[in-house]
């Protein structure tokens, strides 16, 4: 059965439910603070407390970098000559003085015979014009010769001195290039690298081998130039190796005083403590310390987590609640929460 609604009748409807629309504004509360975080009841309290509490945290920025080694010698030839042996491979640990490479040193004996036999000869010329001289100096006190022919035997002495000395020179010479087909570590270390095999051509100037000469490592890491004033030799900065779980501090030794303008980064070196655990080429963070902040902190092990809701058991009189809150950062076995506590309140923590 259809329902007719006279004109009279539907005006008379309006009216009326204008009249409760504008009654419904004016009884309306007025608007109040926030609702409190969500929250519940709970039935039995918990055996074990804690206090929440404001606490400073620092804020830090990360300054990624490598780990290397503090003292690296590269181990270089200093003749052109074929490798013959390779003593050593990445990880040995090599003494003072112990030889590394060997070169071929045939052609260097060659031309140190040679020197040591030039050397010979005159160190015989020398005997004969010392003698000459000497024979003509006699003969000059006796006026049996002429002081022409004592200025030629004092010419000639000079000039077998000159030759003695040069043959000499040059048989230092020869020994020191026989003494460079001999590569020997420098001091004590680690090998590193190795870049060359038996066989290879060694040339004055190429790296042969990288030679981590002191066990201590350090962390270069790049800093971004407007937190630089933060940072000076001296100081002792968190440092972070993700791949070993490991935190530990470094000790601030160099700051290259040169801005890479590409990056707009400032190279800073830093000193590792001594650990077995850490290797060159490793990576690294050095944390840097931005500002500091008041925040709320409380045991990670007091958040319950149902899905993805965060709760705690909070006090509230003689009351326990369940309290929706958010967390943060998390810091060791504490955790940061950016709201539904204050700071003060009593924590229940779970079984």
């Amino acid at each position: 059965m259809t329902r007719k609604v006279t004109a009279g009748a539907a005006l008379l409807i309006i009216a009326v439910a204008a009249g409760a629309y504008w009654a419904g504004r004016a009884t309306a509360p007025a608007p109040g603070p926030p609702p409190a975080p969500l929250s519940t009841a709970v039935t039995s309290p918990p055996a074990q407390t804690v206090q929440a509490a404001r606490k400073t945290v620092t804020e830090w920025y990360e300054a990624v970098g490598t780990i290397r080694p503090r003292v690296e010698s590269r181990i270089s030839a200093q003749v052109t000559a074929q490798v013959l042996a390779v003593n050593v491979t990445p990880g040995t640990r090599v003494q003072k003085d112990q030889v590394l490479i060997t070169l071929d040193s045939r052609q260097f004996a060659s031309r140190l015979d040679a020197a040591r036999q030039t050397a010979v000869a005159a160190r015989a010329e020398l005997t004969r014009a010392r003698s000459e001289y000497d024979r003509i100096r006699k003969y000059l006190a006796a006026e049996a010769a002429t002081a022409q022919e004592m200025e030629r035997a004092q010419e000639s002495l000079t000039r077998a001195r000159a030759g003695l000395r040069r043959a000499e020179e040059q048989v230092r010479e020869a020994q020191t290039a026989l003494g460079y087909t001999t590569l020997r570590a420098p001091q004590a270390g680690e090998v590193l690298q190795r870049l060359v095999e038996p066989g290879d051509l060694a040339l004055p100037g190429k790296a042969l081998l990288v030679l981590q000469t002191e066990g201590a490592l350090r962390l270069e890491s790049r800093v971004r130039e407007g937190l630089i004033r933060k940072v000076s030799p001296g100081h002792t900065l968190p440092v972070v190796v993700d791949a070993l779980d490991l935190r530990t501090e470094a000790l601030v030794e160099e700051i290259v005083p040169y801005a890479d303008p590409r990056s707009r980064t400032f190279l800073v070196k830093a000193a590792l403590p001594d650990t077995t655990a850490l290797f060159p080429g490793m990576y690294g963070k050095m944390l840097i310390p931005v500002t500091e902040n008041q925040v709320v902190m409380i045991p990670r092990r007091a958040v319950r987590r149902i899905g993805q809701l965060e709760l705690v058991d909070v006090q509230t009189g003689d009351r326990w609640q369940r309290r929706l809150i958010q967390t943060g950062q998390a810091m060791d076995d504490q955790v940061e929460v950016l709201s539904g506590l204050e700071g003060h309140e009593t924590i229940g923590m779970p079984n």
